[in-house]
């Protein structure tokens, strides 16, 4: 199984994590809020300081995947979004990179641009609710 942990006060992030959930029939990722209760107790090994600036996902085995390698790896999890794999061919890898870490700053600015919310409204603890 694939744990995958999310800024679940991010409309964007919500909204993703919302669509994986939906195809995830197979019950082979689990979703984790990092704001949510007890998540440092749950998680030790997850720095929430380091999550709140780049998406962590992690094996079955331990291995943890960052950024854009833990988002093609909840895509392929789901057998969606293949073409996803293309960002992390060499000569893509380092511009995906530099574009997502400049989208995980400013991920509240750029929700409002979509979303017209920066961040969620308080439904569930003050968090967006994973339907």
């Amino acid at each position: 199984m694939l744990t995958i942990f999310f800024d679940g006060t991010c409309p964007l992030c919500v909204a993703e994590m919302n669509e994986l959930r939906t195809l995830n029939t197979n019950n082979a990722i689990q979703f984790e809020d990092i704001f949510s209760e007890n998540f440092n107790e749950r998680f030790p090994d997850i720095d929430i300081q380091k999550a709140t600036q780049i998406l962590h996902a992690k094996g079955e085995d331990g291995e943890i995947f960052l950024g854009l390698d833990a988002t093609v790896k909840a895509w392929s999890t789901v057998n969606r979004k293949s073409w996803l794999r293309i960002l992390r061919w060499p000569v893509i890898k380092i511009a995906a990179d530099a574009a997502y870490l400049f989208f995980a700053r400013n991920r509240y600015k750029i929700s409002w641009i979509f979303t017209g919310k920066s961040r969620c409204e308080p439904c569930n603890n003050g968090k967006c609710d994973i339907k």
